[in-house]
């Protein structure tokens, strides 16, 4: 499978969804609208032609402008075609929302997790998100362009020398 194959099957199935595809150094990337982020992945896992059924890393992203500041990198692997694809999808600062893919891949759950409590994205509709490093009670997303390099002082108690 070469990427012109994926890029043709992903323009005629998704004709009316405006996908940015781009490709550079042989590594496919798809920007895809937060609407259509669930269909897309599904697509791309159930056709018997794609099969990409390894969703191997799935990482927030801080932009760091007022239009598309936080956004959502899916890189996958189709283990029985041996190619690659990356989907891209950006939400606002006011509300970073995306829908959840756990009801594609189950492996989301955690990297979904981990933006959530990293990044402050909410992936509406899955099934467990809370925070995995940080303490509940913390109110701050430490991978934030704009969260201190050195922390927000007396944010989380410290334990004593």
């Amino acid at each position: 499978m070469n990427n012109q194959a994926v890029d043709e099957k992903l323009k005629a199935r998704f004709s009316a969804v405006p996908l940015e595809i781009s490709e550079f150094r042989d590594e496919l990337t798809v920007v895809v609208p937060k609407e259509n982020i669930v269909d897309v992945s599904r697509f791309l896992k159930n056709d018997p032609e794609l099969s990409f059924d390894l969703l191997a890393d799935l990482c927030g992203i801080d932009m760091y402008t007022p239009t598309k500041r936080f956004g959502v990198i899916y890189n996958l692997y189709s283990l029985s075609k041996k190619c690659r694809i990356r989907l891209k999808t950006f939400t606002e600062e006011d509300n970073p929302k995306v829908p959840t893919v756990t009801s594609v891949w189950s492996t989301a759950n955690w990297h979904e997790r981990e933006a959530f409590d990293m990044f402050g994205i909410v992936f509406e509709g899955h099934p467990d998100l809370r925070r995995m490093y940080m303490p509940d009670e913390f109110e701050y997303y430490p991978l934030r362009k704009d969260f201190p390099l050195m922390g927000i002082p007396g944010s989380l108690p410290l334990p004593k020398k």
